[in-house]
């Protein structure tokens, strides 16, 4: 029998972390941990660390608490008492239970009891015990949904955890166990943190860390003066004190940083390995006779870049590269002289775009900059150009038809458009370079698939206009090379942005779409952005948006007006006196995409004057005279996808103006994410903010990884220090040992890492 740390006696050591956890458990216990938390081997319930840990004498002050949140506190019991229910059979336990701190009447929290603090009352319906189980004095632990109830703060039916000092485990003294922090671990309302602080405390002693290799190299361990692997586990689940389980963390999240950065250094290595065609173009190519007839001299950021990866193009090794920069940056002028260059060398180029508007408009585009360089073979075009081919699922089959028989015969040097290029219809002649825009937008099969129609590995080019950290782009794109465009071109204006708060002014709701109407009478453009298209059947709110907003707080002073929705605000905009005889139209992401193609180009015509839309224009629309733009329910949006919307406007040689528009208070959280908007015009210092307001889990999320977050202890911004000695590290280990052949430990520990949910986290380069 195996010995805990606490000297009580366990069954006989389990040697891998792989192993199922039934057999240690039991199959309930398992089966709730699986279907819960998506856990179900030893390894995958020790890495289940901690969210946070708690004082063991500490209470937690309900001024933090928040309704409809989920929540675990810690409280010391008032009072229990039961009555039975008058309207039907059964009764009702009420706990009163306190946090200790002196009432404040602005809170709305009951302190009807006696109590040595503020309060507030727990409801239990038919629990037998809990009035039992709870009495004065008695700290314990609820985990619930906070509510409210006559005005008053409550949960009802909480699950409890008694704390109680007085009761050790075997072999450890009341003072030891009353100077143990309290982990709190992410849970469910179904499995709280208490049920998983008992499996993971029942499964510890029987884990055989002897025959658990250590991932870490003893060398780093030693630099790092990191705690050994059995070590960590034990205080990252049960810390002795606080020292300890935060030096358990910084032990996890050195070693998450150095297995992510190894897996990246040897995927690199893997690109690498396998040759490609070089693209060196020609001398008086099509990317000489595209520089000679620019209009404008290229930014210094654009020609540096431009120079590397031309160089990288001409290279045998397969380019990997990110291009980001902020909203106007001009990457894809960037994009499109690497195109030509390959062109230039005989071969082809795709562009990947992840709707039919955005491939719509870089086809345009191109097509305008190449004037006609775009149009090689034909009456008027250069005889030296080469075409340029749009390929989308709406395309009829004529066209269809045509636009596949001029990839596969090589005489589109560039072909542009959306997921239709994956099929498997499509064949071409020679592709060398793969360009992928907003490659979040693309799953990793996805953009594979076009890599593979090449018949040697192509270059790839990714492009993002959401700026990224470094430490981030290292850590999100830690196996491509990263290139950052910084400056704006000339002639690109300001934009000015405001906040519209209609709770505290709904007079500014009528100033709305006055200020509209001087733009559309100035001979501009407007757009109005709405989070949500609506629903046929949904009945819109009666009123203005402010009057909605006022309506709903009346109702319920918690209570939150309903989203706008495109529907309801073309509505309300037909409504308005001021917007009479204006050109509006509706655009979002259900239309047919024959008819957003069309409205797009009435609206970058001129024909419509005011476009009602969702963020389908948020990437790559280039409408040269939209001058305005108005978010409507702005504080439904992050603060990346808000800067986006906003780049929208102010590309042509008028300032721009944008309104963020909230019916939201002012003390409302969300307001935060509008203020740092409106703040600043930067992407890259936006970007860090939405960071530090998000934390990492959203941007490595399942939009971009293909499940949960990738990263579990790390943090790019806190831990950008730890990050770059991990990848100094990781490089000069693989330089060492590229197989990992004398570090089978780590191998190991690098495919558990990863497997199932991020190897498409990798795979994104």
């Amino acid at each position: 029998m195996a010995r805990s740390h606490t000297g009580g006696a366990f069954p006989a050591p389990v040697p891998e972390l792989d192993q199922p956890l039934a057999r240690l458990l039991g199959r309930a216990t398992a089966d709730q941990l699986a279907r819960q938390l998506s856990v179900s081997t030893i390894g995958q319930l020790l890495d289940h660390f901690p969210r946070r840990y708690m004082p063991r004498g500490e209470l937690t002050p309900f001024s933090e608490l928040r309704i409809d949140q989920q929540v675990t506190i810690v409280a010391e019991v008032v009072s229990a008492s039961t009555r039975q229910m008058r309207s039907r059979r059964g009764s009702i336990t009420d706990v009163v239970i306190t946090d200790r701190v002196s009432s404040d009447p602005r809170l709305l929290f009951e302190d009807a009891e006696p109590a040595p603090g503020r309060t507030m009352r727990l409801s239990f319906f038919n629990a037998w015990t809990a009035a039992r189980d709870l009495p004065p004095g008695t700290h314990a632990l609820f985990s619930g949904k906070v509510g409210l109830y006559n005005g008053a703060v409550t949960m009802t039916n909480p699950h409890y955890a008694i704390l109680d000092p007085d009761a050790p485990e075997a072999g450890e003294s009341a003072e030891e166990r009353a100077g143990r922090p309290i982990p709190i671990y992410p849970a469910t309302a179904k499995l709280t943190t208490d049920k998983i602080a008992r499996a993971v405390h029942s499964l510890l002693p029987v884990v055989d860390f002897a025959a658990v290799p250590d991932p870490l190299p003893e060398s780093i361990r030693e630099r790092e003066g990191l705690m050994g692997l059995e070590e960590a586990y034990w205080q990252v689940h049960r810390p002795r004190d606080t020292r300890a389980h935060g030096e358990a963390r910084r032990r996890f999240r050195y070693q998450e940083a150095f297995l992510l950065q190894c897996a990246l250094a040897r995927r690199r290595a893997e690109l690498a390995a396998h040759p490609t065609t070089a693209r060196p173009g020609t001398p008086d190519g099509l990317l000489a006779k595209f520089d000679a007839a620019l209009p404008f001299e290229l930014t210094a950021g654009q020609r540096a870049v431009g120079e590397e990866l031309a160089a990288e193009l001409a290279g045998t090794h397969p380019m990997n590269r990110l291009l980001q920069g902020d909203v106007g940056a001009g990457k894809t002028l960037v994009a499109l002289r690497a195109m030509l260059q390959v062109v230039d060398s005989g071969a082809q180029a795709a562009l990947l775009a992840p709707t039919e508007v955005l491939a719509g408009q870089h086809h345009g585009s191109v097509l305008r900059s190449l004037g006609p360089l775009a149009h090689g073979g034909q009456l008027g075009g250069d005889p030296d150009g080469t075409q340029v081919v749009l390929l989308t699922g709406s395309m009829g089959a004529a066209a269809r038809k045509r636009a596949l028989l001029q990839i596969a015969s090589g005489e589109a040097g560039i072909v542009i458009g959306t997921h239709a290029l994956l099929s498997e219809v499509v064949q071409f002649a020679d592709l060398g370079l793969v360009v992928v825009d907003e490659q979040h937008r693309f799953g990793v099969e996805q953009r594979d698939r076009l890599r593979d129609k090449a018949g040697r590995p192509p270059h790839l080019l990714v492009m993002t206009a959401t700026p990224i950290p470094r430490t981030v782009a290292m850590t999100v794109f830690g196996d491509l090379d990263v290139s950052v465009l910084d400056q704006l071109p000339a002639g690109r204006q300001p934009i000015a942005t405001h906040t519209v708060g209609l709770v505290e002014h709904p007079a500014w709701e009528q100033r709305l779409w006055r200020r509209a109407r001087e733009e559309i009478d100035a001979g501009r453009q407007v757009y109005v952005v709405a989070p949500k298209i609506g629903d046929d059947d949904e009945a819109p709110p009666a009123g203005s948006l402010a009057e909605s907003a006022r309506a709903a707080a009346a109702e319920d002073e918690e209570a939150e007006a309903p989203m706008a929705s495109v529907a309801w605000l073309a509505e309300l905009i037909a409504r308005q006196p001021v917007l009479d005889g204006v050109r509006a139209e509706v655009l979002h992401g259900r239309l047919d995409p024959v008819q957003k193609a069309r409205l797009m180009e009435d609206f970058a015509s001129g024909v419509v004057q005011l476009l009602v839309c969702t963020t389908v224009v948020e990437v790559g629309v280039d409408v040269p005279n939209a001058t305005l733009m108005i978010i409507v329910d702005a504080d439904r949006f992050g603060i990346s996808q808000l800067h986006q919307l906003r780049g929208r406007i102010g590309r042509g040689g008028h300032a721009g103006t944008c309104l963020l528009v909230t019916r939201r208070p002012a003390e409302h959280p969300s307001r935060e994410r509008i203020e740092v908007v409106a703040g600043s015009t930067d992407g890259f210092a936006l970007a860090r903010a939405d960071l530090e307001l998000r934390r990492e889990g959203d941007i490595l999320g399942a939009a971009q990884s293909g499940g949960r977050s990738t990263l579990r202890l790390l943090r790019a911004l806190d831990d950008a220090e730890l990050i770059e000695r991990a990848r100094r590290d990781a490089v000069t280990l693989l330089g060492e040992d590229p197989g990992l052949d004398e570090h089978p430990e780590l191998a190991e520990a690098i495919e558990r890492y990863l497997a199932p949910d991020a190897e498409a986290f990798l795979d994104r380069g």
